[in-house]
């Protein structure tokens, strides 16, 4: 699994890198266009989940622990949890990103039956995982509604509203957009929330912020410790990556707004991480300086970290059943909403149950794109090799939007 894994890695970053150099001027259009700030909001809340909201606190004393992680020793936790979920990893968006908005129309890959239904199967299996690591950190986050350590009746009735919830918003790309900006706002009154109990509290000061942020420096300076997995743990997060790829790129390329197609990327990989070292280093200075987060902060970060969950979902939910043709409105709203809750709440206790692994589904998706370039090269290369433009009629409907304007 590990050189499979290394593999994949090792292509993304090449096929980024032929993309900035045959085609990083051209001006990137998707079919939904959107402002800029809307499009880094819906990649933003549609990309992450509830990890990065409950996981942090619950790992930086295991990367502190170098006696049983000595592979750990080249920097600080709160840049190896930077590393796990910021900057680099965010170019697997950007690849799958242009691909969709650019070569994709003229490739068709993913309309293919075959390949079309097993991407589906990833989507949906990704969104049960991310309902499944919902459940499984509330009982840290709520330890008022049990002992802290069992997933009792209550959490799974949280997780089961949850899912209703994402189904239900799918239902509109208008509730899509609106929480996407929500989430996005949300998480930010978090961040001024938690940061002002840290650094404006009797005992601290802002200088200490500047400090405890100047550690992030460990991640950019051993920025190429983190291409190929450190461990099983960081295999684990890329695995999680690569599952998310897809359906990611696949979503936000309708949102691109006539960026270059070198912009998309820097926005790719600085916007989200803006709000990432922040949040991670408010995490990191409550955790380092045994700082209380029991009661209301992890009340607000359950709810916080609901709402990322709800946001993911609906987009993933609107993702697949728009290719499986399977819409409100061919099937009902009732319809629509009872099956994508009973299939979503099915794999999530086959999570739950250790009967699926996000790995597999990184795998799958590794496997995916191997395949997709064998596909280029032997039977659409003259179509990709004769790009210049994103897809005509996106730039025509686009330049009519910018001419109303």
């Amino acid at each position: 699994m590990t050189t499979w894994l290394s593999a994949g890695i090792l292509f993304t970053f090449a096929a980024i890198a032929l993309i900035l150099f045959r085609w990083g001027n051209i001006r990137c259009v998707g079919v939904t266009p959107v402002k800029t700030f809307t499009f880094i909001a819906i990649l933003f809340t549609s990309g992450l989940d509830v990890g990065l909201i409950m996981f942090p606190l619950t790992e930086f004393a295991g990367y502190a622990d170098l006696a049983t992680s000595p592979e750990y020793t080249f920097t600080n936790p709160l840049a190896i949890e930077f590393g796990f979920w910021a900057f680099l990893i965010w170019g697997f968006y950007f690849l799958t990103c242009f691909y969709f908005c650019v070569i994709e129309p003229r490739v068709k890959f993913f309309e293919i039956p075959l390949i079309k239904l097993i991407n589906n199967v990833v989507i949906i299996g990704t969104c049960a995982f991310t309902a499944y690591l919902l459940l499984t950190n509330l009982p840290w986050y709520l330890p008022s509604l049990g002992d802290g350590e069992s997933i009792i009746s209550s959490f799974y009735l949280i997780v089961f509203l949850v899912i209703a919830a994402a189904v239900y918003s799918s239902t509109s790309i208008r509730y899509v957009r609106l929480l996407s900006l929500a989430t996005t706002w949300l998480f930010i009154a978090l961040i001024a929330l938690m940061f002002s109990g840290a650094f404006f509290s009797e005992g601290s000061s802002i200088s200490e912020f500047a400090t405890t942020v100047s550690l992030l420096g460990g991640y950019f300076g051993n920025i190429h410790e983190f291409v190929l997995p450190l461990n099983d743990y960081h295999e684990f997060y890329l695995y999680w990556w690569f599952a998310w790829s897809i359906m990611i790129g696949q979503f936000t390329a309708r949102f691109v707004g006539g960026l270059r197609t070198y912009q998309v990327l820097v926005a790719m990989l600085v916007f989200p991480s803006i709000p990432i070292a922040i949040w991670f280093t408010v995490l990191y200075y409550y955790s380092a300086n045994g700082l209380e987060t029991a009661g209301f902060y992890n009340i607000a970060m359950a709810i916080v970290g609901i709402t990322f969950v709800i946001n993911s979902l609906d987009s993933l939910i609107r993702l697949y059943t728009d290719n499986l043709n399977l819409s409100v409105s061919r099937l009902g709203t009732i319809k629509y909403f009872v099956g994508n809750l009973a299939a979503l709440s099915v794999l999530t206790l086959l999570f739950k149950l250790d009967f699926l692994q996000i790995q597999w589904v990184g795998a799958v998706v590794i496997g995916l794109f191997f395949t997709c370039f064998g596909y280029i090269l032997l039977s659409k290369y003259k179509a990709v090799n004769e790009i210049d433009s994103s897809p005509k009629e996106n730039e025509l409907d686009f330049n009519k939007i910018e001419l109303i304007k």
